[in-house]
């Protein structure tokens, strides 16, 4: 047991520094003293299964994290992860469902965190097809945006469309220090051809935009769009936690009608 101490420890220091906190800053939130708190990150002191619960609470995170936290300390999971498919999760699955349907006309899809696509709405596949020339290479957004034999050809404003995402990237990878696999991603992004030099480093200073146009043109056939995204309040399952609803609209009324229209 007290070989895992330095590594629960050491979690609780990442999350601190990535949340720009002091160690008295953090004690003051969670409502305790900050030499216990050094000695937690130390490995001096054991923390209790409330105490990592309350810090990863005033840390704000993600579920998956917290649960990676508890088990550090020697504690079991405190969320679940529970694929859609299941009886339990018959609700969620329901309200996904009905905002894809609804979404109709207008394409929308359902992702991870990781950005994978795991569902998209019958206007996804019938607009998007037409911007391709066969089946997508990817089941994961990132990648299809960035490979230039998927839909980037078709994206007139990529350097624009793809700095942001970087941007959400980058942000990602530095607000979840554990999360191995967005940083695997991060660095396969980075390597696909025509990437600037400059996106490989995350600036801090610089937000993500507020509302992003993203304009698609092949041949004939062009397409201006936003997108809104929604997640789940307070949620309780890792499942539900990282899901990421992307439903697009269209900026003009030509695409709108375009989007009605196409078949």
């Amino acid at each position: 047991m007290n070989e895992m101490l330095p590594h629960v420890g050491t979690l609780l220091r990442e999350w601190r520094v990535t949340r720009r906190l002091s160690q008295l800053d953090l004690a003051l939130e969670a409502g305790i003293s900050a030499r216990h708190l050094s000695y937690v990150e130390t490995g001096k002191a054991r923390p209790s299964r409330d105490m990592i619960s309350l810090l990863a609470e005033v840390l704000e995170m993600p579920l998956r994290e917290r649960n990676a936290l508890l088990t550090a300390a020697g504690f079991a999971a405190k969320y679940r992860e529970t694929t859609l498919s299941t009886p339990e999760m018959a609700p969620v699955q329901q309200a996904v469902d009905y905002i894809l349907r609804h979404q109709n006309p207008y394409p929308a899809l359902v992702m991870n965190r990781h950005w994978d696509l795991l569902m998209v709405n019958s206007s996804f596949i019938r607009i998007f097809s037409k911007f391709l020339d066969g089946p997508s290479r990817h089941r994961n957004v990132m990648r299809q945006v960035f490979d230039p034999e998927d839909i980037r050809p078709a994206i007139v404003n990529w350097e624009e469309m793809a700095e942001d995402l970087i941007r959400h990237l980058h942000n990602q990878v530095a607000a979840t220090p554990s999360d191995t696999r967005s940083r695997a991603l991060l660095e396969e992004i980075l390597a696909y051809p025509g990437v600037p030099e400059g996106w490989r480093r995350r600036q801090p200073g610089q937000e993500t935009r507020p509302l992003l146009t993203c304009n698609f043109k092949k041949g004939d056939l062009e397409l201006r769009l936003f997108s809104t995204f929604t997640t789940f309040g307070t949620p309780w399952d890792v499942t539900v936690d990282e899901l990421r609803i992307e439903c697009m609209f269209p900026a003009d009324e030509a695409t709108a009608e375009l989007c009605r229209s196409i078949e």
